[in-house]
């Protein structure tokens, strides 16, 4: 691997989670997930997003630093690199797509303490799907909270993370457009993202 920290990246749905688990199993990586399942906002966020975003959105933001501070703190020895589902910066990519005005003053003030304080990863590899194939995915996967997740929402989601890649300097980002890719089950298509995962990028976008 020509990379010591990767992160793999995409909207709810796009399997960002899957390809992190199996690529940290078969290349010998330390594995870093996002434990969304914890937040105890999550739930009532879908329900009632208004009044649940606030306090949803900083959970993360807390656990997310956390999970990275620990990174940083405890190495491991045996792991030649490090794979994560989640990129720190999707804090502010949803709170800002969820949070009213003084809500998201306030968290982007925080967020910006933050921020620098923690490792980048030295490759974002993100899973571009059609927001149909995310809501597919949604409804197989089958938590009950996500089933009132409107294509509206996906979409803008989607959006803000293309929006927030351009502004990205001195980081390699690839997007990868898995529309017609099912790394889950076909081995080839698996085999091409292990492939893109151990070319050499350069700083910038690269679109596949």
């Amino acid at each position: 691997m020509n990379y010591q920290f990767i992160t793999i990246e995409g909207c709810i749905g796009a399997g960002k989670t899957t390809l992190a688990r199996k690529i940290a199993e078969d290349m010998n990586g330390r594995l870093i997930l996002e434990q969304f399942e914890e937040n105890p906002f999550l739930p009532r966020f879908y329900s009632d997003p208004e009044r649940h975003a606030f306090p949803v959105e900083l959970y993360f933001m807390a656990e997310r630093f956390h999970q990275l501070q620990n990174m940083m703190s405890e190495q491991d020895m045996f792991k030649s690199f490090t794979v994560s589902d989640f990129l720190f910066q999707k804090s502010s990519i949803f709170a800002m797509n969820n949070l009213r005005d003084h809500e998201a003053k306030l968290y982007r003030t925080l967020f910006d303490i933050i921020n620098p304080t923690l490792p980048k990863p030295d490759l974002i590899l993100y899973l571009y799907a059609p927001v149909e194939k995310l809501l597919d995915n949604i409804r197989k996967r089958g938590r009950e909270y996500e089933q009132q997740i409107s294509p509206e929402y996906l979409g803008n989601i989607q959006q803000a993370y293309l929006d927030h890649f351009k502004f990205l300097t001195n980081t390699r980002i690839v997007l990868l457009d898995t529309s017609n890719l099912d790394f889950k089950q076909n081995p080839a298509d698996y085999q091409r993202i292990v492939d893109i995962l151990n070319d050499k990028h350069h700083i910038g976008i690269t679109y596949l």
